[in-house]
């Protein structure tokens, strides 16, 4: 499925040759997020992510950039998460050398302009104060924040508007000389090129970037916290999010987590949308997800419901959980299964799922499952497996919640998780 070459400065490149399509996707990962940032810097690696589009020396505005992508039919973009920030773009295969061209050139050659960086201040701010508009995304930052307290990984990755607006741009750059270094990227590319032609073009453009010592990341710390948080605020929705620890992405256990999770909370056939929806149709939206990072994860239940019946909202939830401890019968598994796989099979088929596929797994897993050998793994979880996982983590003590919605007091919540 893919090819994998280290060049002499420690830049991975991984490529997948797809000559049935007729694109080609490109994405730099660098393993450089919100877990790298100390307090003082919170946002940082967003902030950075923002800056590196907005000029070089050979295309000094960022209009010049998005011109030479979007000129042939293309698309660019960027993105930054907890543990890697990712640069990519995808064109016409005929267009492969300008993309990478101009990918490395943002990369290793954006100048900061200081007044550019107080303008995209003002943007990310603004992009900060949205969330507040947003109480589902609230809901989803304050249970990370009950998960994980004061440190990194429960914190917004865009960090806050106090943080941003302080942050300098010798930090910036700082940031970039501590973890923007080859060893510490990843470029992954899927499509219509081959891998000699990836390598010969990634020596070319990245070849001369001086190795160096990647900075570290903050471990997650377990602290204790609250079971319970409200953020209170005036919306026509209640956003309730209830979560727990779950199982990092090296964890031999993760994938019997994903599988439980598909049952719990995925898709219109799923539990949690059958009950809570279609039954006892207290909320349009409901699902579950699962997080997985380098030394922690999480297992999160989410809904949007009317303020006035969060209440049998929140229980049922419990009860679906509940449940899930009783066992997982092997046809529900089964249709997991094959939710997954098929999901994962269709994904696929695009070049840009492909380079991210190939990309974040070289990143933060140091190897890379093929799609048969990710499907092997799914396939070979079984019955007693998933049981033992919603045995293990499944306790109403391990349950934390978090609400954003028009109340005053967390006591009639406290009530309902203690029982």
């Amino acid at each position: 499925m893919f090819d994998r070459t280290v060049l002499e400065n420690g830049l991975r490149v991984v490529s997948s040759t797809m000559p049935h399509t007729r694109s080609v996707s490109v994405g730099l990962y660098v393993a450089a997020g919100s877990r790298y940032e100390d307090d003082e810097i919170a946002g940082v690696s967003h902030f950075l992510e923002h800056m590196l589009f907005k000029g070089t020396r050979r295309r000094p505005t960022a209009q010049q950039i998005s011109e030479e992508i979007e000129g042939v039919g293309g698309t660019m973009n960027a993105a930054t998460d907890k543990e890697l920030t990712v640069y990519w773009a995808k064109v016409g295969h005929q267009h492969f050398e300008r993309c990478m061209d101009v990918l490395a050139d943002a990369l290793l050659e954006s100048t900061m302009e200081p007044v550019e960086i107080e303008k995209e201040r003002q943007v990310i701010i603004e992009e900060l104060a949205m969330t507040e508009d947003s109480p589902g995304d609230l809901a989803a930052l304050l249970i990370d924040d009950v998960l994980w307290p004061e440190q990194p990984l429960g914190r917004d990755v865009g960090g806050s508007q106090k943080s941003v607006a302080a942050i300098t741009r010798e930090q910036i750059v700082g940031f970039v000389e501590h973890h923007y270094t080859p060893a510490n990227t990843v470029l992954a590319v899927a499509g219509n090129v081959t891998h000699q032609q990836v390598v010969e073009l990634a020596k070319k453009l990245l070849g001369e970037w001086a190795p160096a010592t990647a900075g570290p990341w903050y471990r997650a710390v377990d602290r204790p916290s609250p079971r319970v948080a409200l953020k209170s605020k005036k919306s026509e929705q209640a956003h309730v999010c209830l979560g727990l620890h779950g199982y990092s992405s090296t964890h031999p256990d993760r994938y019997a987590l994903d599988l439980m999770n598909t049952v719990l909370g995925e898709g219109m056939s799923s539990r949690l949308f059958v009950e809570i929806r279609e039954k006892l149709a207290l909320a349009y939206d409901v699902h579950s997800y699962v997080a997985h990072f380098l030394d922690a994860g999480a297992l999160v239940v989410s809904a949007g419901v009317d303020p006035k019946r969060v209440e049998p909202t929140i229980a049922a939830v419990l009860s679906e959980l509940s449940k899930m401890r009783a066992g997982v019968p092997e046809t529900e598994l089964r249709k997991a299964k094959e939710l997954i796989k098929g999901r994962l099979q269709l994904r696929m088929e695009d070049t840009r799922a492909v380079s991210s596929w190939l990309g974040t797994q070289e990143l933060l897993r140091d190897e890379i499952l093929t799609v048969d050998a990710a499907l092997d793994v799914i396939e070979r979880v079984t019955v007693a497996d998933v049981n033992r996982v919603a045995e293990e983590l499944l306790q109403p003590e391990r349950m934390s919640l978090a609400v954003v919605g028009p109340y005053r007091s967390e006591a009639r919540f406290a009530k309902l998780m203690a029982g």
